[in-house]
């Protein structure tokens, strides 16, 4: 909430720690984030073990940021529709199913990035 006596950069910094502690949350609390930050830092040794460009870094990174961002989104919806409907309604699970389709679409596209980098690589090695 928005403390009327903050300046601007107190209040950036007041969001900043909101932020922090909301990344905190999804990454102690929530299983499919866990899941996505370890497939993550495997990712990124795959990275540093073939040693791959600053071009493929780049997409790797948007990937993995994409499915994090997606999950945390799925998260939120996932909450808020629990909050205001808590027993088992159709059109919430309706609501729910959608919003899960967001980290899929966004898994399915990572791993495409991640074939398009590492299969060649991978092929090399035999």
């Amino acid at each position: 909430m928005k403390n009327p006596n903050d300046s601007f950069i107190r209040g950036r910094i007041r969001s900043l720690k909101f932020a922090f502690r909301g990344t905190w949350l999804l990454i102690t609390t929530e299983d499919s984030i866990k899941v996505q930050v370890c497939v993550a830092i495997i990712a990124t040794i795959l990275g540093f073990y073939f040693n791959i460009s600053n071009v493929e870094w780049m997409l790797q990174f948007l990937a993995i940021g994409m499915v994090l961002v997606a999950e945390s989104l799925n998260t939120a919806v996932e909450k808020v529709a629990d909050f205001v409907h808590p027993d088992f309604h159709v059109k919430i699970g309706f609501i729910k199913d959608i919003a899960a389709g967001a980290p899929t679409f966004a898994g399915i596209i990572s791993l495409i990035i991640a074939g398009f980098i590492y299969i060649p690589k991978i092929s090399l090695l035999f």
